[in-house]
């Protein structure tokens, strides 16, 4: 594809993001490709919906975040308007989503433009909910406190039909998850939980959360939720901190909805997307998330690595009564694939093995 404007979100209390966007700017220049700064907000201004700070950089078709998860979260959140790419650039210290390091942020971009990279997709969630969201007054007080503005509550979404059965349609996308919890620090929220319109349990607890497989590796895993391969499609749900026996998560198809009802005798709960507060509901409100119809396009520069990638970022270590000093980074294959595995997702092989094999063919050619 050939790249005609560059939206970039910049993490900049990190000068080396800094100076990263600089060298993407001087690229756009050179290319002749449009290039703006997008999501920047200050403690003294009102941060924009989504949709209108897409269109008021003119609908950029790359979305570059220069910083380490969040502000690729922030990236995601903009893409996903209007179905643009997504390039992250790792100047963070986890580093799950990001994918270019900030030395090779200028011959990454060469490699979009010519059109030669991988599109990874995401599932990403969004929602409806009984009643459109809102922060109380004074709230936005609190949250401006060493964490920035907040953003407006999310519109409703008009394209979509309104029911009192099925509530609103919210112009909402979470890559990672969206988070009911507690607004009180001494009184849990309470929370019927549905699973495909059905009732799973009503939960006592710190919060619950709904996590996409992306998501699997951020709060849901801190809450004791699996890990699972973001090539995978599939919901999370995870009770956080349950005053009950059943504390697992629950792993549903990607065409089951989850949904969250605040049951009468609960505090008020908070509704927190990607990490960031968007509402609160009321004793009665309910919310059900579910697939987007939308999944985010990632640029990747090649096959991801993902386990190898949380084996480094989790600082995975081997039992000591397995280790084995001839164990290897990859499965040990050198061979093509039989048939009846050539349809699963295996390392490359090593480059030679094509032509070593070539070479026996030859070889057995020529005693024939």
């Amino acid at each position: 594809m050939s790249v005609q404007r560059v939206g970039i979100v910049v993490h900049g209390g990190r000068p080396d993001a800094v100076t990263a966007a600089e060298v993407v700017r001087q690229w756009c220049v050179r290319q002749g490709v449009g290039c703006v700064a997008i999501d920047v907000w200050s403690q003294d201004e009102q941060r924009r919906d989504a949709r209108a700070e897409v269109e008021a950089a003119g609908d950029p078709d790359l979305i570059v975040t220069l910083g380490g998860d969040g502000t690729f979260l922030r990236g995601a959140r903009l893409a996903a308007q209007n179905d643009a790419l997504v390039l992250g650039v790792d100047l963070g210290t986890l580093g799950f989503l990001t994918e270019v390091p900030a030395d090779d942020v200028e011959c990454a971009l060469d490699s979009v433009h010519r059109g030669e990279v991988d599109i990874e997709t995401r599932l990403m969630l969004t929602m409806r909910a009984s009643r459109p969201l809102g922060l109380p007054v004074g709230m936005e007080a609190l949250l401006r406190y060493g964490r920035g503005p907040a953003l407006p509550p999310p519109l409703v979404r008009p394209e979509c039909a309104v029911a009192l059965d099925w509530g609103v349609a919210l112009n909402v996308t979470a890559l990672n998850d969206i988070v009911l919890e507690k607004l009180a620090r001494d009184r849990q929220v309470s929370l019927g939980v549905y699973l495909s319109g059905r009732l799973l349990a009503s939960y006592s607890a710190d919060a619950v959360l709904v996590a996409t497989p992306t998501g699997s590796t951020a709060y849901s895993f801190a809450a004791g939720g699996p890990v699972i391969s973001p090539a995978a499609d599939a919901i999370v749900f995870t009770p956080v901190a349950p005053h009950m026996t059943f504390n697992r998560s629950v792993v549903a198809a990607p065409d089951e909805a989850v949904a969250l009802r605040v049951l009468g005798h609960s505090g008020r709960a908070a509704v927190s997307v990607d990490g960031q507060l968007r509402g609160v509901l009321d004793p009665g409100d309910w919310i059900g998330i579910y697939a987007a119809p939308q999944r985010l396009r990632v640029v990747r520069l090649g096959p991801t690595d993902f386990y190898g990638r949380l084996r480094e970022r989790m600082r995975l270590t081997d039992a000591p009564a397995a280790a084995d000093a001839g164990v290897t980074p990859f499965w040990p294959h050198t061979s093509p694939a039989p048939a009846d595995l050539a349809h699963l997702r295996l390392p490359p092989l090593p480059a030679d093995t094509d032509t070593d094999a070539d070479a026996d063919m030859d070889a057995d050619m020529d005693v024939d």
